[in-house]
């Protein structure tokens, strides 16, 4: 089923523009839902992290020091009382997602710089309300008895990778994460628990196993990602 590229609304017929927001469906061309090929019984999680696993190998020295570097940011921002916290939160979300922007890059065999660590920022707005919409709606849900944050914290999994990869609003990025994830939700929260436990893990080792899993972690996500939603082609 093909959505408008801009708002992320159901596309019917062969109409030349979207009836939600007027963009032209023609140029680029519209999203689509992944088929029912892409989404087997059980998700290949062993697949993920190996994958993810090679692609941290393939550039340890960057990933390490990015993910030091961005745990000192942080705790220097916590460290200012009041505006440090909310500095923190609006930078997070950019920052992190440069390990996806890298690890995509490798995926795509090409060679990745450390600058490109902080190519999130070219999508500060959308990420930061992603995160703020996304964070109330969790929040929410968490105070409904948990299972319905539990359903969104796993259901909005893709939301940033739809951000920076298709370009998409924080909205549109939202619903299409939700709709492609909730047919499998199941299997999606078993790798949201593998990867919860690869940090745990990492922590347990005085915190410093963290600088590996952390970025191990985000480059399994791009690989599940990249086989649910394929990679947009970037130079």
């Amino acid at each position: 089923m093909p959505y408008c590229p801009e708002c992320g609304n159901l596309l019917t017929g062969s109409t030349s523009r979207c009836p939600a927001c007027g963009q032209p469906t023609d140029s680029p061309p519209p999203l689509s839902e992944p088929s029912p090929s892409r989404r087997p019984e059980s998700l290949p999680l062993g697949d993920y992290v190996k994958t993810g696993w090679g692609l941290f190998k393939q550039y340890p020295g960057g990933f390490v020091g990015f993910c030091l570097l961005y745990l000192l940011i942080q705790a220097a921002l916590h460290s200012i009382p009041y505006v440090g916290a909310v500095a923190s939160f609006a930078v997070s979300t950019p920052l992190l997602m440069g390990n996806f922007i890298v690890s995509a890059k490798l995926l795509h065999g090409k060679t990745p710089e450390f600058r490109d660590f902080f190519a999130g920022f070219q999508y500060f707005l959308p990420l930061l309300l992603l995160s703020l919409v996304a964070g109330v709606f969790i929040g929410i849900g968490t105070l409904l008895l948990i299972i319905p944050g539990l359903y969104l914290i796993v259901a909005y999994m893709f939301a940033s990778y739809l951000v920076v990869d298709r370009g998409l609003d924080f909205w549109p990025a939202m619903e299409l994460s939700r709709r492609t994830v909730n047919p499998r939700w199941f299997g999606y929260f078993a790798f949201a628990l593998l990867v919860v436990l690869l940090n745990l893990a990492g922590a347990v080792a005085l915190g410093v196993g963290l600088l590996v899993t952390i970025p191990l972690s985000f480059c399994a996500v791009t690989a599940a990602y990249a086989d649910l939603f394929g990679l947009q082609a970037k130079e």
